[in-house]
């Protein structure tokens, strides 16, 4: 009989779980087991962690789920990569549609299309690509198009608790001054 490596097993379930994280009670779910024995192996995993000083991940339980972090020791390094020249940025086509999304969400493609004048296909798909936005519903009426709206990734990204925190949009803009006022709408939204 085959004897199952249940800390490997464990280790798989919260590596696809990602920044999701999983519950003890997912967990023992899974792995059929009950909570109290879950907990146990969960445990032992986090201690193999935290003793193995080799190991460039840590098992945190953050908010009742337990999910894979990186080591605070490596966070040079990993500011060194997220802050790298090869890391791309968000063109300016795709922080417009971005920008369109965040408050205007739900909203469909067409709708997207209309308030920037332009094509959108390329950006949104850059931006869902990026986990920034997601498909969340179907509009009403002839043809039912997809309704995007922002992700969880994008709160992260902009470094927002949630969407109410984002700046407020100008009261009113002059037709003089709208480039200047949309540029400097961006330049803020590029900030966060």
């Amino acid at each position: 009989m085959e004897t199952i490596n249940w800390k490997g097993v464990l280790e798989s379930l919260l590596f696809a779980a990602g920044d999701e994280g999983l519950s003890l009670k997912q967990i023992a779910g899974v792995l059929e087991m009950e909570e109290s024995e879950a907990q146990e192996l969960v445990s032992a995993l986090q201690k193999d962690y935290e003793d193995d000083e080799n190991r460039g991940l840590v098992l945190l339980l953050i908010a009742g789920v337990y999910q894979l972090a990186t080591r605070k020791a490596h966070a040079e390094y990993l500011k060194r990569l997220v802050e790298s020249p090869g890391t791309s940025h968000l063109s300016q086509a795709a922080l417009e549609t971005l920008a369109i999304i965040a408050y205007k969400q739900p909203i469909t493609r067409v709708e997207i299309e209309e308030i920037r004048g332009v094509k959108t296909e390329r950006p949104i798909q850059t931006l869902s690509a990026r986990a920034l936005i997601k498909e969340v519903g179907r509009a009403e009426g002839t043809g039912r198009a997809f309704l995007y709206g922002t992700t969880k990734e994008f709160l992260d990204y902009f470094g927002l608790q949630s969407i109410d925190e984002l700046p407020p949009l100008p009261e009113k803009i002059e037709d003089e001054d709208t480039d200047e006022e949309a540029d400097l709408f961006f330049e803020k939204f590029q900030e966060l």
